[in-house]
């Protein structure tokens, strides 16, 4: 237990998130005991710029070496920079930037070392949520479930709910309110669906020079390849039952399933991927969610919400609808999460990672120097 914000009441806890569609860092405050979530604060978003992407990027799917060593160097900066204007805040949860994520086999990499913030900032850094679980026969990821069981009592929700997160993976958790607790047998299930925005993302650049389809324009002005399209949902990841994740370039194929197709089919057919995935991912559901709240970047792009509402069976909305912030919702996770690792509190269970038992993970470094 970290004694800088106590075992009980209710603190603020500054979350930073970096995911892998490389857009830029989130960061957000939450206010909360651990347990329940009681407001929300001030959010800042700091966008990589191109050179930085390519850096960053450069450190995909490996796990040591120069190209990781200049990534680390250049997420640490970036983070810096945006949670340095921050006030009246107990802790901060860096979660980092993903890198390689292979979980049964070396583990998984975030780079950015909380010991260098925390002594930078003056606060405590609770980070590498992820390394515990992946010690304890879990995946890993996703690692926002138990926020989402958090923000779905906020909400004051009682029937089952879905939070779908289309990233540069998308992850989906179902949500069973009535438990009181997110570790409880039935009250959360989790895994990650498929790629989302990261192939397309891909896709875009490596044509167009642009970091993502902006609108949904150019996939508005394609027709889907139903060939490519059915050897995507034969991939074994479909059928395998969850517990399951994956690394961003684990799909990395997709964009040469699409490699002959024009630019519009070919974002088109991308986009239609991402929307199968989560249709697949659904039979997987305990009971049928009421509706399905969708966050992250995927939810701005009106061709991929289109095809979400076509292929589900019930509701389909921006998480806005409940009064949540769709942008941060990840930023605010890990602020979250922080107060739980700092007070002993676990972070993933069996049903959000497939871990052996409920287990609080997370590093907490303190600074030499308080700020304040």
């Amino acid at each position: 237990m970290n004694k800088a914000i106590g075992k009980t009441g209710v603190v603020s806890a500054l979350g930073a998130m970096s995911g892998t569609s490389l857009d830029g860092v989130d960061a957000a405050v939450v206010r909360t005991d651990g347990h329940d979530i009681t407001g929300f604060g001030e959010s800042r978003y700091r966008a990589y710029s191109e050179a930085e992407r390519v850096v960053i990027a450069a450190g995909f799917g490996k796990w040591s070496g120069d190209a990781v060593t200049a990534a680390a160097a250049v997420v640490e900066a970036a983070h810096l920079e945006v949670l340095n204007g921050f006030d009246a805040v107990d802790l901060i949860g860096f979660h980092g930037q993903t890198l390689a994520h292979a979980p049964r086999m070396q583990g998984t990499l975030q780079v950015g070392d909380g010991a260098v913030l925390a002594e930078a900032l003056g606060l405590p850094v609770v980070w590498d949520f992820r390394s515990a679980d992946v010690e304890l026969g879990g995946e890993g990821a996703p690692l926002a479930p138990f926020f989402h069981h958090a923000c779905a009592r906020y909400a004051g929700m009682t029937e089952p709910v879905a939070f779908l997160n289309l990233g540069g993976v998308g992850n989906l958790t179902w949500v069973d309110p009535s438990c009181a607790r997110p570790e409880a047998e039935g009250a959360l299930l989790a895994f990650d669906t498929g790629p989302a925005n990261a192939p397309l993302n891909d896709l875009m650049q490596a044509r167009l020079g642009k970091a993502y389809d902006e609108g949904g324009k150019l996939a508005a002005r394609g027709t889907v390849e139903q060939g490519a399209l059915e050897l995507f949902l034969a991939e074994p990841f479909f059928a395998k039952m969850p517990p399951k994740s994956l690394d961003r370039n684990d799909f990395a194929e997709m964009v040469a399933l699409v490699g002959e197709l024009g630019d519009a089919d070919a974002a088109a057919t991308l986009t239609a991927m991402c929307a199968a995935g989560v249709a697949e991912a659904m039979q997987h559901c305990p009971t049928p969610p009421a509706r399905v709240l969708v966050t992250g970047g995927g939810r701005h792009n009106p061709v991929l919400m289109q095809m979400l509402k076509v292929s589900l069976d019930c509701s389909v909305v921006a998480v806005e609808a409940v009064g949540l912030d769709g942008d941060m919702l990840e930023a605010q996770a890990f602020g979250y999460l922080a107060v739980r690792v700092a007070r002993g509190l676990p972070t993933s269970c069996p049903g959000t990672t497939g871990v052996r038992a409920a287990v609080g993970g997370g590093t907490v470094s303190m600074p030499s120097v308080r700020r304040g």
